[in-house]
């Protein structure tokens, strides 16, 4: 499976495909119709990391891991998203979100606050364009899955089957819903949500624990939860402070790479997730507890 990145001029990039699969690209022609709709008002987003990247990992924080479970269950459990034609998505809106606002002589005391008033051209457009990115995502993990049992299957020296309901939740993302009687665009950021009995994830650092969750529905919180630990330094601070024998003890126990260009996800860069947890007992009931074993990242 592509993961990482690698930026040369008119060669592959190591994190898509060379060649992609049937599956790929069955997933992308459901995709492209609305995908060229969209770029037919916004043709900047045509050329993007868009079909090649259908199905791989990314970089940073996404990652691929075998984990056990309380009862030494193994789970597959992956993080990735909208790759790069939904960033390239997010940033084509930020600016015409601020140009809008001059148009519209809004004044703001920052301009990241720029946003796009419900009913304007640009407002339906975006809402579209995040609901394909959305889309893209879910399709996106869904592959990749498929991929790691497969290539598990591959190897495994005794055949096995999977007897736990899969888990797709999205993270960083916006939809339409009813809170408090009325009705409502709620943005969860480093969220997912937590609807009652709602199954979620929420994963901790390189070599810390996961968990797997059911939401208990609290509207205070817009029924949501944490996406995961959250960092408490930048990846240059982490850079800074740690090292390679500092990355080497904190994973140890975890099959995975413990060299210098993975030291910005050292464990230490972000928040206990037993902390984390604890403060969300409220919102979610803790379900299975997962430690990796192997982890892979972009």
């Amino acid at each position: 499976m592509p993961h990482g990145l690698s930026r040369t001029r008119g060669g592959r990039d190591k994190g898509s495909w060379e060649n992609t699969s049937a599956n790929v690209d069955k997933q992308w022609a459901e995709l492209l119709p609305e995908f060229e709709a969209i770029c037919a008002k916004h043709k900047c987003l045509k050329n993007t990391n868009n079909h090649k990247h259908l199905g791989t990992l990314g970089t940073g924080n996404h990652f691929i891991e075998v984990c056990l479970d309380e009862s030494q269950n193994v789970w597959f459990m992956l993080h990735s998203g909208s790759r790069g034609v939904g960033n390239r998505i997010g940033t084509h809106f930020i600016e015409l979100a601020k140009k809008d606002m001059e148009k519209f002589y809004i004044q703001l005391p920052d301009s990241d606050l720029s946003y796009f008033p419900e009913g304007t051209e640009h407002f339906n457009d975006y809402v579209q364009a995040v609901s394909w990115a959305q889309d893209f995502a879910r399709r996106n993990r869904e592959l990749m899955m498929q991929n790691v049992v497969a290539a598990i299957r591959a190897i495994s020296p005794k055949p096995f089957t999977a007897d736990v309901e899969a888990v797709n939740c999205h993270h960083n993302y916006v939809q339409r819903e009813h809170h408090f009687g009325h009705n409502v665009l709620v943005t969860r950021k480093g969220a997912v949500a937590a609807w009652p009995g709602q199954m979620g994830i929420i994963p901790g650092s390189m070599g810390a624990k996961s968990f797997i969750v059911r939401g208990k529905g609290q509207e205070e919180s817009f029924c949501s939860c944490s996406h995961g630990a959250g960092r408490t330094m930048s990846r240059t601070a982490a850079k800074k402070r740690f090292n390679v024998a500092d990355q080497i003890a904190a994973t140890q126990g975890v099959e995975c790479r413990k060299d210098a260009n993975v030291i910005d996800e050292i464990p230490m860069a972000y928040k206990d997730i037993d902390a984390v947890m604890a403060a969300q007992a409220d919102l979610v009931e803790i379900v299975h507890t997962l430690k990796q074993v192997v982890c892979v990242k972009g």
